[in-house]
């Protein structure tokens, strides 16, 4: 049994250090892929046998996506900060150009626009947002390129979420304004086994914002 965790957009070890203080588990690769369905396949290809899966975000899409096509292998399914609907009317033409504003103006530019929306103002701490922009800086243009253009061409998860059977639980910031709570609400309707915790005092990066909380969680769905 392998615990496998699934970053972001623009994330990696970073977001999950909390939790792989308290379990061993996997962080998955996502830094090659343009997909979401070819990061899903990856993902089952180098972490064989049963599978416990976290997701944060874009991480979270995959994870859904790892459980559609290999049902009998994920026992438990954590989605955190996501939504599971395929594109949105305008939405390609703002990603496209996010995309170039990376090449034009640089990562650190890019990470002083993105960030702050992500995170609850008033957990916007020196150390936190330095912690993500380092994160944010050890990725380049042409990864963001790649992650934006899986998410533009995502499937319609909304279609076959009553078909994951697993335990699942989602998670999400109270004051998460890019994955609200009620994109949770409608995702808890849809799945035939999950439950909604809802995390306090945290935006779109809750396992980062409020890390004991959410490790807790998470280990303790895994363990249980």
């Amino acid at each position: 049994m392998t615990n496998l965790l699934i970053p972001g957009l623009l994330c990696d070890a970073f977001t999950w250090a909390p939790l792989l203080a308290r379990i061993e588990a996997e962080v998955a690769d996502l830094t090659t892929q343009d997909s979401i369905g070819q990061m899903a396949r990856d993902c089952l290809d180098r972490h064989p046998g049963k599978l416990r899966v976290a997701g944060h975000s874009m991480g979270a899409r995959v994870a859904m996506e790892l459980a559609r096509i290999a049902p009998y292998r994920v026992e438990r399914l954590a989605l955190l900060d996501t939504g599971i609907h395929a594109l949105k009317q305008g939405e390609r033409e703002k990603r496209d150009e996010i995309v170039r504003f990376a090449y034009e103006n640089g990562m650190e530019a890019l990470a002083a626009r993105w960030l702050p929306p992500m995170v609850h103002e008033p957990n916007q701490t020196p150390e936190l947002m330095q912690g993500l922009t380092d994160m944010v800086l050890r990725r380049d243009p042409d990864l963001h390129a790649r992650q934006i253009k899986a998410l533009v061409d995502r499937p319609d998860a909304a279609s076959y979420l009553p078909e994951i059977a697993c335990p699942t639980l989602l998670i999400v910031g109270r004051q998460d304004q890019w994955s609200p709570l009620a994109q949770h609400e409608e995702m808890r309707t849809l799945l035939p086994d999950a439950r909604l915790e809802i995390v306090e005092n945290a935006g779109h990066f809750a396992p980062v914002e409020q890390p004991e909380t959410v490790a807790r969680l998470v280990a303790e769905f895994f363990e249980g």
